[in-house]
């Protein structure tokens, strides 16, 4: 297991988590874009989680709820996290295109809610610390 390289997949979550949420700070923006970086989160943290499993090529796919179902083969709690994984697979390809989907402020919201309960979901925070713990050993 390379340690250091499933990290990256988490890395770049934080990343397009960390983006959607500075962006919500910048005048004029479309609220398409905050939910364009809320789904790649969500699909960086799940690919990532799947590479922890031994998946060295995941699903080349933006679909969410695929995804989370593939992760739930490994633990059935990710059905927990099913229904962000529902809505947030929306905006993984239609906010990158003019007139293909409009989304409210409310809507935008909710999708970094629903980002933020994927990054925080137990399952992929215990995955995070035991490989951070196996690097640090490694360098011990």
């Amino acid at each position: 297991m390379d340690a250091d390289y499933i990290l990256e997949w988490f890395r770049f979550a934080d990343a397009d988590l960390e983006a959607a949420e500075h962006l919500m700070g910048m005048p004029r923006l479309r609220n398409e874009i905050i939910c364009f970086h809320c789904q790649q989160s969500a699909e960086k943290n799940l690919k990532g989680y799947l590479v922890y499993h031994g998946i060295t090529e995941p699903p080349r796919t933006h679909e969410l709820d695929k995804l989370c179902a593939m992760c739930a083969a490994y633990d059935t709690r990710f059905l927990q996290i099913k229904r962000a994984c529902d809505v947030l697979t929306r905006y993984g390809v239609q906010p990158r295109y003019p007139h293909e989907i409009e989304v409210t402020e409310h809507t935008m919201k909710k999708a970094l809610e629903y980002a933020r309960t994927i990054q925080d979901f137990a399952l992929l925070q215990a995955a995070r610390r035991e490989l951070e713990e196996a690097l640090t050993n490694a360098k011990n």
